[in-house]
């Protein structure tokens, strides 16, 4: 959810830019401004785009990496969920040309270097926030980002932002052009003949099982990306198996000197770098993932290739070089040793140089090129194929999907159709978490709705206010029919369960282009049968329009609180607790995302000690979920404080608590701390671990399993209300929460 927060809020601050563009960047050594100001041509902006509330930019001359100062952006603890410094400047001189953002960064937390660049008409070009290789180093070190100006970009945008509480410092920056973009023209869309898709669903599936499994120094250090995109173009006219065979030989020699590929039929020998006559002074080097690595060594997920004893490496419990993974690619069959021999200069054999990729042979990484689709659903399949955890609960034909997708990327027209052929690829995972991000700026109806008693009923009406009313329904958005636009979201939509879907598809339903006007067909709840038509503009708004609840802490009535834990922070929870130690009944709203809000308060709620839910991280050694264990760890421990509140308690919650919510109200469901009122939540908790695709597709997913505290599943599951309530469209036209009138209740009995 982080992960989507982040990539719209930093749309929305690179579109408040665009009216302040520079003609360039500026004060990159931050030797320009004012001590304790922000550095002079620089902006701190908030998600919202505004001020950055809770973060504090300024020019400090404290250790700074080059020159007098280095600028500092520093949380208080109050803020929103991170804090961003950035320029925004004219790409025209930029156009065409492959850039280099490079700055000196250190950080007390995580910070993350970002670009964007704005096309014309408001579609985003490149975009990398370095969200899969986050920035923890406490001391200086350089980090960078590299990518491709649009022909028709129209603004570029870079900063720095830090994630959360702590600090950053940022310094010696540099922003420069490299050269022209690569020669090699963009693909235009055309559907793959069957000999052809035969082609990419080999290649893919050889791709994957290289990349991840086959430890050679030369695929280590390879640029896969670029690989990928020139391997889908030539693999594709390959006229039958033997052609097939060779050309998957020639890309894949260079990097996989021991692969073997050959048409069905044809007689495999082993190497001879596998089975050397002496042994002395060799080791083995195989992969290890836990989870998969796209973040770094120090992160949750990582893979590394470790090294054993020849004696150890048994093809069992480690794999054996002697013993390659053989795989049908469909009329090829390929042999990937999953271990090879190492000694003090490296993988055997040892092959001079890297494998290169020509200059004039790189394509832009656009989604507009047909082979960058094609690449990014050969990418993106792979890692899902190999290292989710949750296909024994998904029970997707994932093999299938892989022809069907890779089809469907070489059909679509441009980018922005092709973000939504991703978006059905990962929506098969039936993952809460997962999603792809990328798109023009979006602007929302102001108004909140909800799907009630069969109907898009409005919940809260924003500016609307006077044109619609609470309880009346949406039959038809621009002459189309509700429930066809809402089923058509859902498509999009990834979703462990059927309340997440429905409300991650809701919120969709209600996005559209800034200024533009929706035309909807309304039917009043006070005079049923009355239809009228409303036009509403979508607005850029700082903050979506929430149904009516109380103030984030609020006495109800004597003696009975209320608790948003959407809204409160840990200073919140603190000041109120004198109040709360005296209280008789305490509501927690968990309908919504505790994003300021440590679970520390329910160390308040328990006189026992209480641990989180059970984490599993996938360890993977060998291809396609083959022998995937899994290591636990990670769990909060939470140890009972005082004051312990003696109230009796109700946690209100439904589909849209996910994640950490989740993480909460297991808690609150394994050690039965109070009533549980409302409805399922979303099933779906774990850390993400989101990658980057080649054309800026920003994909989230969970990277571990989670399963509750008796070692039962949660995925798809959810945490289930002792006291369920259904919504329904009498309350809503009257202003009655039935959810929080029910916790209150409960408190009561």
């Amino acid at each position: 959810m982080l992960r989507k927060l982040l990539n719209h809020a930093l749309a929305v601050a690179a579109l408040t830019g665009a009216l302040l563009a520079q003609s360039g960047p500026t004060n990159l050594d931050f030797e320009a401004g004012e001590l304790g100001g922000v550095p002079q041509g620089w902006k701190a902006t908030s998600p919202s785009g505004g001020t950055n509330p809770g973060y504090t930019a300024r020019l400090t001359s404290e250790n700074a990496r080059q020159g007098k100062y280095c600028a500092e952006l520093a949380s208080d603890g109050q803020g929103s969920a991170f804090g961003n410094l950035m320029q925004s400047f004219d790409a025209t001189a930029y156009r065409g040309k492959r850039v280099r953002f490079r700055a000196a960064v250190r950080a007390q937390g995580q910070a993350q270097l970002w670009v964007r660049v704005d096309r014309k008409g408001g579609e985003m070009g490149f975009f990398d926030n370095m969200g899969d290789r986050p920035i923890r180093e406490q001391e200086w070190k350089y980090y960078e980002i590299t990518g491709d100006v649009e022909p028709d970009a129209e603004l570029i945008n870079f900063g720095v932002i830090l994630v959360g509480s702590g600090k950053l410092w940022i310094d010696d920056a540099s922003f420069q052009a490299l050269g022209d973009t690569p020669r090699l023209p963009p693909e235009p869309a055309r559907p793959l003949t069957a000999r052809g898709l035969q082609n990419e669903v080999a290649f893919a599936r050889l791709y994957g099982l290289v990349r991840y499994f086959h430890p050679s120094d030369q695929a280590a250090r390879v640029d896969w990306n670029t690989f990928v995109v020139r391997g889908v173009r030539e693999v594709e006219a390959a006229k039958d198996d033997a052609a097939l065979a060779k050309t998957l030989m020639t890309l894949f020699a260079p990097v996989a000197p021991t692969l073997r590929v050959l048409p069905a039929g044809e007689e495999y020998f082993l190497p001879a770098e596998l089975q050397p006559e002496k042994n002395s002074g060799l080791k083995v080097i195989y992969w290890r993932h836990h989870g998969v690595g796209m973040n770094g060594p120090k992160h949750t997920y990582h893979s590394e290739r470790e090294q054993e004893s020849i004696a150890k490496a048994d093809g069992k419990s480690i794999p054996s070089p002697g013993s390659p993974w053989e795989a049908d690619l469909g009329g090829v069959k390929a042999w990937a040793p999953m271990a090879l021999f190492v000694d003090a200069q490296g993988t055997v054999p040892h092959v001079a140089g890297d494998a290169e990729t020509k200059k004039d042979d790189t394509p832009l990484l656009s989604g507009d090129d047909r082979a960058v689709r094609l690449a990014d659903v050969a990418i993106a399949w792979n890692i899902f194929e190999h290292f989710y955890p949750y296909f024994d609960v998904a029970r997707t034909d994932w093999s299938a999907a892989l022809p069907r997708y890779l089809q469907a990327a070489a059909s679509d027209k441009d980018a922005i159709a092709f973000k939504d052929t991703l978006s059905r690829l990962v929506a098969e995972l039936h993952d809460g978490h997962a999603g792809v991000y990328k798109g023009r700026f979006t602007a929302s109806l102001p108004l909140a709705w909800d799907w009630v008693e069969g109907r898009l009923v409005i919940t809260a009406a924003g500016t609307a206010d006077g044109q619609l009313a609470r309880g009346d329904s949406v039959s038809k958005i621009n002459g189309r029919p509700v429930a066809e636009l809402l089923a058509a979201k859902e498509e999009l939509t990834s979703g462990a369960t059927p309340q997440w879907v429905r409300w991650s598809a809701l919120q969709q339903l209600a996005l559209g282009e800034k200024e533009q006007t929706a035309k909807l067909t309304v039917e009043s709840f006070s005079h049923p049968g009355e239809v009228r038509e409303v036009s509403l503009k979508y607005q850029s708004l700082d903050d979506p329009v929430q149904e009516a609840r109380p103030a984030k802490i609020a006495e109800l009535e004597k003696g009975i609180f209320y608790i948003d834990i959407g809204r409160i922070t840990d200073a919140d929870f603190d000041a109120a607790l004198p109040q709360l130690e005296k209280a008789r009944g305490i509501v927690f709203d968990f309908r919504g995302y505790p994003r300021q809000l440590g679970p520390a308060f329910l160390t308040h709620l328990s006189d026992h000690a209480m641990t989180s839910a059970q984490w599993h991280i996938p360890v993977v050694l060998w291809p396609d979920r083959r022998g995937m264990t899994f290591e636990r760890g990670g769990e909060w421990d939470l140890t009972p404080a005082q004051p312990l509140l003696q109230a009796k308690k109700a946690f209100v919650t439904d589909g849209r608590a996910i994640s950490y919510a989740e993480s909460c109200m297991g808690i609150v469901e394994a050690y039965k701390l109070g009533a549980i009122v409302g409805g399922p939540t979303a099933g779906t908790n774990g850390n993400v671990n989101p990658f980057t695709l080649p054309g800026g597709y920003q994909v989230a997913w969970t990277g571990m399993k989670v399963l509750k505290h008796d070692g039962s599943r949660h995925h798809g599951v959810g945490i289930i209300p002792t006291i369920p309530v259904t919504r329904t469209r009498a309350a809503i036209a009257a202003g009655h929460d039935e959810f929080l009138d029910r916790a209150i209740a409960a408190v009561k009995e």
